[in-house]
């Protein structure tokens, strides 16, 4: 496995934001935001990225050349039996997480599926709980994850600041996608490993 260059990170770390400012893309690297804007300057001025309202995002042809690096970035990664058991593991309880996202974002009335207008406490209450026993099972598998690739921590830290956050009363930290919520975090996660084990998003 060939580590990352800082010119992949960032362009890595674009693609899994798709269409974000620099700020967000540098945390996402884990490189100096100096050093960010250096590559995302340059991939503007190349045509690998375009720029749109201070966000930017990769260009397909750009895109297609990162994903034709990553054997070599990830190719050890892929044949690592406690990293794919933790892939497998996350894959599974992903279906949980979904089912939980579909009860936050909607209610069951007389048998037809409404947007949740957050009014019934109890139920909002119980989905949080619900989302904090997913995240105890998903701790000792990030965990794996991390053990392997270490800048994956960045997404066990940003999920239990989300969880923290809403089991606090800020119930935006649940799903809002103007923010790092926990929906947001572990949607990235999904697409970081969905790219690292070279494998398709199922919809």
């Amino acid at each position: 496995m060939t580590a990352m260059n800082e010119r992949d990170l960032v362009l890595h770390a674009t693609a899994i934001k798709r269409h974000a400012p620099l700020p967000a893309i540098a945390k996402l690297a884990g490189v100096p935001e100096a050093h960010a804007q250096a590559v995302i300057e340059s991939a503007v001025a190349t045509g690998r990225m375009v720029e749109a309202r201070g966000a930017y995002a990769l260009t397909p042809l750009a895109g297609v050349a990162l994903v034709a690096r990553y054997p070599r970035h990830f190719g050890t990664l892929r044949e690592d039996a406690v990293f794919v058991g933790a892939y497998e593991g996350f894959e599974r309880i992903n279906r949980t997480l979904k089912q939980i996202i579909t009860d936050w974002q909607t209610l069951d009335v007389g048998g037809a599926k409404v947007a949740n207008d957050h009014s019934d406490k109890a139920h909002d209450e119980a989905v949080i709980d619900r989302l904090g026993g997913l995240h105890e099972q998903a701790e000792p598998i990030l965990q794996r994850l991390a053990s392997r690739l270490p800048r994956l921590k960045y997404y066990a830290d940003k999920l239990l600041a989300a969880l923290e956050a809403s089991e606090d009363g800020d119930h935006e930290w649940v799903s809002d996608i103007r923010r790092d919520s926990y929906h947001t975090v572990w949607f990235e996660l999904h697409e970081e490993l969905l790219r690292i084990m070279g494998r398709e998003r199922e919809e």
